[in-house]
Parts: C-alpha cells; structure tokens; sequence
C-alpha cells in the first residue's frame, strides 16, 4: 500500500503498518484483557500513529496518575468521524490527481483497516466557500421563479462529485453524509441571489420540496442521506460566497410547518439537525428544540467550533437530552500556533466528552494554496493536502488527519463513549468508547511539556504507560478472547 509519505510536520506515517484491530494480539483472559495495542504520535517526536510496545495488564497500581476507564457506565452513541468533501476537495481529487492516485487516496481515508477509517463526510448542498463557482439545483435568469422545482437538477454534482462518493461507499458502505445548504436557490431569497438575503415567506413551501428532491435524488443516485442540516452558519451572512440568513424564529417556522411535514409526507427517513452553527450562540437551538412540533421533527442539533465553549453541548444535552449533538464542522488553518496536534486531538476528546455524536473537520482536502475558494477563509487547512504545483501532483496527509485517525481508525460507528476520568488542560486529557465488539478505545493526550507516567485503571487491573509532553496515544484492549469474538 501506498505510504503518504512525510506528514506536515515531518512525521513519517506507519498506518499501512497498523496490525489488525480484531482481537487483541496473543493470549487474552476471558474475563480481562491481557494486551494493550499502543499507537502514539508526536509532532516533537516527528511520529505519527507509530505502533509501540504491547501493554499488559496486571495487578499493580504504580503511585503515578491513574485514568479509571469504566464501560458499565455509557454516555452517547458515535456515528464516527469525518470531513467535507467540498466541490473544491472534489475537483481536486478527480482532476490533480490520476485515477490510481485517487483510488489509494480514497483507501486510506475511508476503509476500515487498510486506512483510517473516516465514516462521515458532510456534504454542501450546492456551493460553500470552497467551490470553483457559484450554484444551486436550481439556478434561474435573475427574476424568474421555479415555485415547482421543474429545473430542479443534481447534474453539476454528477461530473465528480457523486463519483467520488460512490467510490468512498464502495470502500466503506457504512459511510454516512450529512448534507447542509449554504444557500438555496436565488430565487428563493430577498436577494435574488446566492450571496447574502433571507427565505421568503413565498419559498418556504419550495424549499421544503427542494429538501425532498435532493436526497431522493441523491439516493436514486446511489448516495444515501444520514442527515439534513437546515443551513449552515444561519447568523452568519458572508458578502463574497453564498450563505443566507434565518432566524430562530424562522427555522423553528421552516422546520415545524414546512420541512418535517415534507420529510413526513414523502417518507424521507434522513434525519433533520438544527442550527449548524457555533458554541455561543445556543440560544438558537434551545429556542428552536423549545417548539414541541419543531422538536418532534428534529433528530438534535448540529454545531461549529468557531466561538464560545464546547461545554455549551452538555448544557444542550441537559436541557434536550433526548436529542443527540453532532459537531459539522471545525477548519483547521495557518492561524493555529504551537502544537497544532493537541489543538486538533484536544478538540475530538473535548467534543466527544461533551455529548458529541461526531467530530468533522471541514474540507477533505485543499491545494498547497488552501484553494480553490470562492470567498471567505483563505488559509484553512485541508486533512490532506494535494501538491498541484508539480507533476505529476502529490498528496500528502496533514495534522488533522493524524488527530481524526486517532480515533476514526480504532473506534467504530455505533460504539458508545463510556466512563473515564480526566485531569484537564496541562496534565493527562482523555475520552475512552467501547466498540460494538466489546473492544475498549482510549486516546489520552499529555498536553504538558513534560513526559508523565499514569496507570490505566480497569476494573482491578491496571497498565502503565509514559506519555511524552504534547503526545498523544491511542490504547485498545478486548475483553474478550478470540474464541468468544468468533461467538459474539
């Protein structure tokens, strides 16, 4: 298998070297696991998921720090972990890289064992900020209306976009997308315009409909729709690339009146998320969630990293906490000093602790340039970057993509996040799941600058391990023998 190579920060990846995540390796007890497989990356120590020596549990408890891992106590269900792949990260793929590039690229992002495992991309329903240009599926001459959705059309997205999908499902069938419009059509709109304006009372019917006729056709194509979002960044209205503004107010409107009854009535099974938008403003969801009608169409909601505090998700939780939390986006980019590893890491453990069902970077992939982009963010970072000043171009994976691996590759959709305890920021941080099969995952990240030795408490054995300053590693265990993951 194709090795990436040397990664932003000069680490040289081992992932086509990972063993199996089946069972645990060698002799397991039935009743506690014996060996700990360890996967460690440091962007001081210049490795990144390199495999280090096995861990055994036993019964000494050595007087460092202990993290107690407890999987009789669960908390909520992953759906995975994923990026975008924008119409920008889509071009980029399918025409600055050849067809057998593309193919090794698309296996180490996406399948289970041979890569990393990547099980959610969010998808722009028409153009973002990452775009070549400006569209929606039914762009009309300024002034006309199609109240109707007669011109309704995915065909833009079938050059390379749906392609590059079906591939991505071909490696992973569990593959789920969330889809989000940044704008629906011009005409829509108090604009007339993809940039900039607001729903018209007139269009919510339409946009309704416009919901509908995007997943159905999106599933005719072969791309089955895990989830809706009912805008992107709904206070956010950029004035260079497409976005729209809605209210709390208006989406709780949209939502109880127009979309949920169309979903209704058209049998559409994709769930529908809320807001989409940053920790400080949770205002709007609870406000939404706060409808009874509303609420009864929604699955929960989605959020951005951008501003406010990621604990604002356990304050949604407490408030909702029969509706889940997905975090949709959060860009990495050259504005992020220091170690930009235990920020991106620090990010999936603090999200997850906080109730969130899923951590997704934003584009899957962007030039050395950060492009191609229509307005907005120019210095966001792709989770793999594609190098198309040479030629032939080449790709290369970056920070986010070690941070995502450390928990994409060992923990599997449908696994719950379970019972761990934490020391905080400058000192051990951590989020331990237990996967459908039993098997327990635990990322600790040392966000101190020196090295520290913890146990790892499990019942009443324990393993210890040092993690050097600003490094993170992913432990795994199975509490069960081989002979009885054959039978599970």
């Amino acid at each position: 298998m194709f090795s990436f190579g040397r990664i932003c920060y000069c680490a040289v990846l081992v992932i086509a070297t990972l063993p199996s995540l089946g069972a645990a390796q060698g002799p397991v007890g039935t009743k506690h696991a014996t060996l700990i497989t360890v996967f460690e990356s440091s962007e001081e120590l210049h490795e990144s998921l390199a495999p280090k020596p096995e861990l055994r549990f036993n019964a000494v408890r050595l007087p460092d720090l202990t993290i107690h891992v407890k999987d009789s106590v669960k908390y909520q269900q992953i759906d995975g972990f994923g990026a975008s792949l924008t119409d920008s990260s889509a071009w980029l793929l399918a025409h600055r890289l050849t067809d057998d590039q593309r193919k090794e690229l698309l296996v180490e992002l996406f399948h289970p064992t041979r890569g990393i495992g990547l099980s959610i991309l969010r998808q722009p329903m028409g153009a973002s900020d990452f775009a070549l240009s400006e569209y929606s599926y039914d762009d009309l001459a300024p002034g006309a209306k199609d109240p109707e959705l007669r011109k309704f059309s995915i065909a833009h997205d079938r050059a390379y976009l749906i392609p590059i999908l079906r591939e991505a499902l071909a490696i992973n069938p569990n593959l789920k997308i969330i889809a989000t419009p940044w704008s629906p059509p011009g005409w829509m709109k108090t604009s007339d315009s993809l940039v900039q304006g607001a729903l018209l009372t007139s269009a919510y019917a339409p946009l309704a409909r416009y919901f509908v006729k995007y997943v159905e056709s999106y599933e005719e194509a072969g791309i089955p729709i895990y989830a809706v979002t009912i805008q992107n960044e709904p206070l956010n209205v950029p004035n260079d690339y497409p976005g729209m503004g809605m209210t709390a107010v208006e989406q709780t409107s949209f939502l109880r009146d127009y979309l949920g009854p169309a979903f209704r009535e058209a049998a559409v099974k994709a769930k529908i998320l809320v807001f989409d938008h940053n920790w400080d403003l949770i205002d709007y969801p609870t406000e939404v969630l706060s409808d009874p009608v509303a609420a009864g169409f929604a699955a929960g909601t989605a959020v951005h990293c951008y501003g406010g505090s990621v604990t604002a998700q356990s304050e949604l939780h407490s408030r909702f906490p029969e509706k889940g939390i997905w975090l949709t986006e959060c860009s990495g980019g050259e504005w992020q000093k220091g170690n930009v590893l235990e920020q991106e890491v620090r990010l999936i453990i603090d999200a997850t602790r906080n109730r969130a069902r899923s951590v997704v970077f934003w584009n899957l992939a962007l030039d050395q340039n950060h492009q191609p982009h229509l307005g907005g963010c120019t210095t966001c970072r792709g989770v793999v970057t594609i190098i198309s000043a040479i030629s032939p171009a080449q790709f290369t994976p970056t920070v986010d993509f070690t941070a995502l691996a450390h928990a994409s590759k060992f923990v599997v959709p449908g696994a719950y996040r379970i019972e761990s305890n934490t020391f905080g920021q400058g000192s051990l941080e951590d989020v331990a799941f237990q996967n459908p099969d039993g098997s327990i995952v635990m990322v600790v990240l040392n966000s101190s600058d020196a090295a520290l030795a913890f146990n790892i408490g499990w019942g009443d054995k324990y393993a210890s391990y040092t993690l050097e300053g600003g490094a993170v590693a992913t432990f795994r265990w199975s509490p069960f023998s081989r002979e009885e993951l054959e039978r599970r």
